[in-house]
């Protein structure tokens, strides 16, 4: 198998289990559906996948440009990318949340209807720094050495964004089912410390990457 198979085999399975994982996405997608319909619940979705593929766009091209930079900067993006990761996932291991719909604001009330629902998705992810901030740190261990980066960042990107369609729409298909399961404390526990372990391991596996 090609290292670019074996890379892309990876990051499937790794940004699959990231799009499950219930978080402030996963909370507007089911508050839209449950209060405004279906209607409301695809546009928040193509809101959040929006703004999700114009951070990856912009971590794309900004990635290249620091591993172009120098050997230093790639270090430096590495350690603090690493780093970052670790926290995360010590975070989501030693206090996971009881409830994803505590997790942020966007339950909030608010102007309703498909725009309204649109716009927040959107916002909500285009004013979330951490977005890309995660795909900066995330991205860089699926790219083999020798293929481009701004063109495997953005296929990478392009993925997620993809997962991310396919879970949400599935969200807003199966509301009242999914949306008790994924209300569970249990299920919010289990998902975040499983969550808070990817993110260990692949801030190890950033820290051990080298320039290319």
């Amino acid at each position: 198998m090609s290292p670019l198979a074996v890379s892309l085999l990876a990051y499937l399975a790794a940004a699959g289990l990231l799009t499950l994982t219930p978080g402030v996405d996963t909370a507007m997608v089911l508050r839209a559906s449950a209060a405004e319909g279906r209607r409301a619940g695809f546009a928040a979705t193509a809101g959040i996948c929006l703004g999700c593929l114009v951070w990856g766009m912009g971590a794309a091209f900004g990635l290249t440009a620091v591993l172009a930079a120098s050997t230093l900067a790639f270090t430096v993006v590495k350690w603090v990318g690493a780093a970052y990761l670790a926290w995360l996932g010590i975070k989501l291991i030693l206090k996971p949340r009881a409830s994803f719909a505590e997790a942020s604001a966007p339950g909030a009330p608010g102007p309703t209807g498909v725009w309204s629902a649109f716009r927040r998705g959107l916002f909500t992810n285009l004013l979330n720094p951490k977005v890309g901030v995660f795909y900066i740190t995330f991205l860089p261990q699926f790219i083999p050495p020798g293929y481009n980066v701004a063109a495997m960042s953005l296929l990478l990107a392009g993925v997620h964004v993809l997962l991310g369609v396919i879970w949400l729409s599935v969200l807003v298909t199966l509301t009242a089912s999914l949306g008790r399961v994924l209300r569970r404390p249990a299920v919010v526990r289990a998902m975040d410390r499983l969550t808070g372990v990817v993110f260990i391991a692949f801030g190890v596996r950033l820290a051990l990457t080298e320039a290319h």
